[in-house]
């Protein structure tokens, strides 16, 4: 069965976005292999303020191949063939969304504290691939806000990269 995997840079403090809700903090890193990455997946699962956010500053044709789950409650339809909307999430259409693809591949689950911390209430989050970026940013959208339920890992695959990010994956333990 395809996992879902929650995919994330966080700030060295624990922030996903700056007080402003921006990323531009992001080191990008040249060492990185994005198409090897983007292989892996199928789907993109994320909120709606992510989604917005993905589309202004990449485009939808950044999206182009994959499936693309919106949750939201206030999003209208859209006339985009690859884009479904989504009001909330459940377990049982987590569970359908992990058997309908052809593929295999996995489904990237995409910024957003909120809908993280709903993904680990129903114990739908299969891993949590973070990318540290060595900088503080003192406030912001946190990883995980609260109240979160508590929720064990085990470290599964780390790497350092020259510019002193690190990526860290975890197993989630249900």
């Amino acid at each position: 069965m395809r996992k879902i995997r929650y995919g994330i840079a966080m700030s060295l403090d624990g922030y996903i976005a700056d007080p402003n809700g921006e990323a531009n903090w992001i080191v990008i890193e040249p060492e990185f292999d994005w198409a090897a990455l983007w292989a892996q997946f199928d789907t993109l699962l994320m909120g709606r303020r992510t989604y917005e956010a993905a589309i202004a500053r990449l485009g939808e044709s950044s999206m182009q191949g994959m499936k693309v789950i919106v949750v939201s409650r206030t999003l209208q339809h859209s006339a985009s063939p690859n884009l479904t909307i989504i009001r909330e999430v459940t377990k049982e259409r987590m569970q359908g969304l992990r058997t309908q693809s052809a593929s295999g591949k996995d489904i990237w689950l995409m910024g957003g504290g909120e809908l993280f911390r709903s993904m680990l209430e129903i114990h739908e989050v299969d891993m949590i691939e973070v990318s540290l970026i060595p900088v503080l940013l003192g406030g912001g959208v946190p990883l995980l806000p609260p109240p979160a339920p508590q929720t064990k890992l085990t470290l599964s695959q780390q790497k350092v990269y020259p510019s002193g990010r690190i990526s860290l994956v975890y197993q989630v333990q249900n």
